[in-house]
């Protein structure tokens, strides 16, 4: 029997990467954190995100998706869950927008770690999104070294995203800048923040 195709791995990568550039909490805290607590900051909350995105992808290869199909009010819960912390993010965001930045700052590195993971361990889309990718792109009944690669793969390709993305915008004239519009640029995270949290619960109690 084969191994995977390289075929199933470019697909599965070009559907994460239009995943990844798509506008969304992790994309925009991504940038907020980069910008406020520096590029180390940034690549570790990157980590944090890559690590558990790859754990839903794993999840999803066990049939976690079913459980939430069978169970909707487990999916419930999380979504309501991941909507109180990106609300609670959000106001913590707009609070610190007053607050000065040096430029070149990586503070709290685990913290922002534990913020990646939060992120998208409180996102049961992410989960769904695996699920529906995984069953298009590849073949059934895959070997076990198969579904560890695939993990794999999806993490590597996500701290390598958030890595260069980090990189990017601390980048010295880019952050500068940036430094100066610290007040609004918090402040717009912070609303579009809210607003994913807003629209979890509105998609929460709408469908119960």
């Amino acid at each position: 029997r084969r191994l995977l195709d390289s075929e199933h791995i470019v697909a599965f990568n070009l559907a994460l990467a239009v995943a990844l550039i798509s506008p969304g909490p992790a994309f925009v805290m991504s940038i907020q954190t980069t910008l406020s607590s520096g590029r180390k900051s940034g690549v570790y909350f990157g980590i944090g995100l890559g690590l558990m995105a790859a754990v839903w992808t794993a999840l999803a290869l066990l049939g976690l998706e079913a459980v939430f199909l069978v169970f909707p009010w487990a999916y419930g819960l999380v979504k309501t869950m991941g909507a109180l912390y990106l609300l609670y993010i959000a106001v913590k965001i707009w609070k610190n927008s007053v607050q000065s930045l040096t430029a070149g700052s990586n503070q709290n590195l685990s913290r922002s770690f534990v913020r990646g993971v939060l992120v998208n361990a409180l996102n049961p889309k992410s989960v769904l999104f695996a699920a529906a990718v995984l069953v298009i792109v590849f073949p059934p009944k895959l070997l076990f070294k198969e579904n560890v690669f695939i993990v794999l793969n999806h993490f590597v390709v996500e701290v390598i995203f958030y890595s260069i993305f980090a990189y990017v915008m601390s980048r010295q004239n880019i952050r500068e800048k940036c430094i100066g519009l610290k007040k609004y640029l918090d402040r717009i995270s912070s609303v579009v923040i809210g607003g994913f949290g807003l629209n979890l619960l509105c998609e929460r109690y709408a469908s119960s």
